[in-house]
């Protein structure tokens, strides 16, 4: 991915910028193709509905872990709608997002697996991944996470930080580097105003990819799984820039 070096906004602000702009305008679009419980799954969220779940996630983070400038939180998930609301409820209390083999050693863990979030020693929260989940149902062996699936919904759907992170404080760690939170979100040269794209791959480039579509006030489709040729789904959803890995 190549950017015109220009910082755009804070990643806080990305979503509330989306929202004032066009409140229910598709921004997330999800696919999973991956073979198994979730194959299938179509799932779109607005600007709103996407800011209610980050609000929900953000209030969490702050009430039940005390995150905050200086929190590392491990994302230990792939890819996934999921994670993009966690990324940016963790930048909204203005902690540090971590991704990557160091995910499970910050002070919060995010997480899918039962197995990880019960060996965390600080405050875990286990979630699952199908959309329609009440429940994990391995959370009875991680007793001392929080069920999301249980649990999110609790939460309130307006948010305001404690305190807010500095320019130059860590927002993203990842692959032994640090990015600042003054410098995380970047446009993209050639993606133009407003872009569509099309994102699959690595945790880490999707998040600076959807920073970059969505400060540009643009919208995303995710796609996990192995599935080849995606044409007339992409041309179907609007997508204006292929950039998905290996694509």
């Amino acid at each position: 991915m190549t950017t015109d070096g220009m910082t755009t906004v804070p990643p806080r602000d990305v979503l509330v910028r989306m929202v004032a702009s066009d409140p229910g305008r598709p921004r997330l679009t999800w696919y999973d193709d991956l073979t198994g419980p979730t194959e299938g799954e179509r799932i779109e969220l607005s600007a709103r509905v996407l800011a209610n779940w980050v609000s929900k996630a953000a209030n969490l983070l702050q009430d039940d872990a005390a995150a905050g400038p200086g929190t590392t939180v491990g994302l230990d998930l792939p890819a996934h709608w999921r994670s993009l609301y966690w990324a940016l409820a963790t930048w909204s209390v203005g902690a540090t997002v971590v991704v990557g083999d160091a995910a499970t050693g910050a002070d919060v863990l995010i997480t899918d697996s039962p197995a990880a979030a019960a060996g965390h020693g600080g405050d875990a929260v286990l979630v699952s991944l199908p959309a329609l989940a009440r429940s994990h149902p391995e959370a009875g062996d991680a007793p001392g996470a929080v069920d999301e699936a249980r649990e999110l919904s609790t939460h309130g759907d307006l948010f305001s930080p404690m305190s807010d992170a500095e320019p130059d404080d860590v927002a993203l760690a990842a692959g032994g580097a640090d990015t600042a939170y003054g410098a995380l979100v970047a446009a993209v040269a050639d993606w133009g105003p407003s872009p569509r794209v099309a994102l699959a791959g690595g945790l880490e480039e999707v998040l600076r990819q959807a920073l970059a579509a969505w400060a540009a006030d643009g919208s995303i489709v995710l796609v996990r799984g192995g599935r080849g040729d995606l044409g007339d789904r992409l041309a179907a959803e609007g997508v204006s820039v292929d950039a998905r890995e290996n694509a």
